[in-house]
């Protein structure tokens, strides 16, 4: 499953970023993509997704994301993600998790050893990317969630 996922995430490397957007080639945000790699290794989306607002992460202090993912995938510690694992992260320290990416490779371990881990994600001035799991991303993770076995 997780290279099924892996290869699912890489297949929409290079699409642009538009916010609430969930076409591979055409426009995704970072819940975009993790939604289109649902579709395509485990079937239909198991909730609808309402409209959200850019802003979203900064207001409240409910786990917006998290909560939805824990509602449709195992949640699992940070120290035991590995390729094909969904990370979210909090962009900033005090705030929501707001942001989501896919590991392609590794596993980050419990000593924070991050070598050779990467992951895919969508952002804003970059689209769709696979990039290295740096020490700055990785101390932004706040959960990790497995996709369930279809």
């Amino acid at each position: 499953m997780p290279a099924r996922i892996v290869k699912a995430a890489r297949g929409w490397l290079g699409t642009p970023y538009h916010d609430q957007a969930s076409v591979k080639g055409v426009g995704c945000d970072c819940l975009g993509l993790i939604r289109g790699v649902w579709r395509e290794v485990v079937g239909p989306e198991p909730m609808p997704v309402p409209p959200y607002s850019r802003d979203w992460g900064e207001a409240g202090p409910h786990e917006v994301l998290a909560e939805a993912a824990r509602a449709a995938m195992a949640e699992i510690a940070i120290t035991e993600a590995r390729t094909g694992d969904v990370v979210l992260f909090r962009m900033r320290q005090g705030a929501i998790a707001k942001h989501a990416g896919i590991l392609t490779n590794g596993r980050p371990n419990i000593h924070r050893s991050i070598h050779g881990v990467h992951f895919i994600h969508a952002y804003e001035r970059t689209g769709v990317i696979e990039e290295p799991l740096t020490d700055p991303w990785y101390r932004r993770i706040a959960f990790a969630f497995r996709f369930p076995v279809s």
